[in-house]
């Protein structure tokens, strides 16, 4: 495990363009361009993946972030050679979607552990950001909580309405046992060097109690 490389976490961006706090980030600490690499949520959803990809490099290419390259794994490549990809990427970037598809595709090819053994800054955004936790949820398929890719004891819930009461109860239940990051649209969680900082609305559930955000707890 890298625990000084940029690790994000980011519950999903309607107007497919990064918020003004979260470009600045991206801008100051992605300074190796060199490779960016797109892991899907679906290894078979390539009209999905296609139609997205485009629209997520654009959110980077926005704000002044270019990379050299640009490649996207899926169940049309190799996995060898998408391990290598992931080996040599300056960023590797999870999809949205499905979000126990991709994990189970994480595993079965063995890219979780290339992913995990990476100098590589991982950006995750809603089903991508699940993954990343060391414990993942996943309220809408399966709200039980299983193992994600451990590269931070930071569990999420991407696209989070505190207006809708259905999936607040399911979450102040699990929340008993597992505090959880509730992440409204636009905002995001920053991991590097140990520190935690974090953007925009984010509730923090415990022991059946929602809160604001602090960095602190989870630091």
């Amino acid at each position: 495990m890298i625990d000084h490389r940029l690790l994000g976490f980011f519950s999903g961006f309607p107007s497919h363009s990064f918020p003004r706090d979260v470009a600045e980030r991206l801008r100051e600490e992605l300074t190796q361009r060199g490779s960016l690499v797109f892991v899907c949520s679906d290894p078979a959803g390539h009209a999905k993946t296609d139609y997205y990809v485009p629209i997520m490099r654009g959110c980077f290419e926005e704000i002044g972030v270019t990379f050299a390259e640009c490649r996207v794994i899926d169940d049309r490549m190799d996995i060898s050679h998408a391990i290598q990809l992931i080996e040599k990427a300056s960023c590797v970037h999870l999809m949205g979607g499905q979000t126990r598809k991709q994990i189970q595709f994480l595993r079965e090819t063995g890219l979780d552990a290339a992913i995990c053994s990476s100098s590589a800054a991982v950006l995750g955004v809603s089903a991508g950001a699940i993954n990343m936790a060391k414990r993942s949820l996943a309220t809408e398929e399966f709200p039980i909580p299983y193992e994600g890719l451990g590269l931070a004891d930071i569990t999420v819930k991407p696209h989070f309405d505190p207006n809708d009461r259905k999936v607040l109860k399911t979450l102040l239940r699990v929340s008993m046992e597992l505090p959880i990051c509730a992440m409204e649209d636009d905002s995001a969680i920053f991991v590097a060097g140990g520190r935690v900082t974090s953007v925009g609305e984010i509730h923090w559930i415990r022991r059946g109690k929602i809160t604001p955000f602090r960095e602190r707890e989870q630091a």
